[in-house]
Order: structure tokens, then sequence, then C-alpha cells
């Protein structure tokens, strides 16, 4: 399906599912670039988040908007890409998703396996206490590729491999 072909898939799921972990190791295993979506937001959302405070949509919408810039400047290029973001809702999905070239994968795992994960991670701007919000916001997509996101990361990139039918270039 996408072996060959310019494409942008986009890792999404809530906080701690895994996506930058899965993206890099994924875009490492089918020689694709990566980015992280996280790296995009304004320095005022790092803040909001590193305090508890969960982002609105008008929060996030200046940083969709870049997003989605540079997926149209990816796909532009012809670039082959693993982008990581959350894209929790429908309606953020639908202004990321600019053609049947950008696929999303959502990993989907339960809500105490990511407050477990999140308890782990050092280092990170995302407080933990905001996962009610994340699980509150989320919209599971239909038109995703759903994947177990508690299976083990070499599991979770050969599950997306084998269903994308993406070839090691």
């Amino acid at each position: 399906m996408l072996g060959n072909s310019n494409s942008v898939l986009i890792i999404m799921g809530v906080a701690g599912s895994g996506k930058t972990l899965v993206g890099k190791e994924l875009a490492k295993s089918i020689n694709r670039e990566f980015y992280d979506a996280d790296d995009y937001h304004s320095n005022e959302n790092k803040q909001k988040m590193s305090h508890g405070i969960a982002l609105t949509d008008d929060d996030r919408n200046p940083w969709l908007e870049t997003l989605r810039q540079n997926i149209s400047t990816w796909l532009g290029d012809g670039k082959n890409v693993v982008l990581a973001c959350s894209a929790l809702k429908g309606k953020y999905r639908d202004k990321l998703r600019l053609s049947e070239n950008v696929v999303f994968v959502y990993l989907k795992c339960s809500k105490e396996l990511i407050i477990k994960r999140l308890k782990k991670r050092k280092g990170h701007f995302f407080d933990h206490n905001l996962i009610e919000s994340q699980f509150e916001t989320l919209e599971e997509p239909s038109d995703a590729l759903q994947i177990n996101a508690a299976n083990s990361v070499v599991d979770i990139i050969a599950e997306i491999k084998d269903k994308l039918n993406t070839t090691q270039d």
C-alpha cells in the first residue's frame, strides 16, 4: 500500500501511548524521516501542559496549522515521513489529512497502562495529571489503523508494516 508511494504516516494516541518511540523506530525500519509534533508546540503550550493545564482548541489551532503546512511541504517535496502526533479529535485529523497519502496509525491502550507509563517518564513537559483530559478529548478514529499499544515496540512495528504492506527501502 505505502511501500514506494510518497506518504506521511501519523502515529497518534494519547500521551504515553508510545507515539515517539514507535514513530522513531518505525521511521528507521522503513527508511523515513521522523518528526515529533510536540516539537512544534509553542512555549506557552508547553508551559500550560507542564503545569497540568489542558490545552484548548484555540491553543491547538496554530500548532495544527503549522503541522498542516509541514505535511503539505513534505508531500509536495516527495518526502516519506513518520510524524508522532496526538491528533486526538476527528477535526484535528481532518485538518491534517491533506490527501489519501496521509495515513493515521492509532496506538490504543488503557488508561491504567498510560498512567503507569507516565509516572515513570522523566524530563518530559507533559504533566501526568492531564491524562484524564487526554481520554476525555480522545475521539477514537474509525478510519485509522488500530494497534494495541500494550504490545512491545518490535511487535507494534511489525504489525504496522504488515498491515500497511510497507517494505524496507
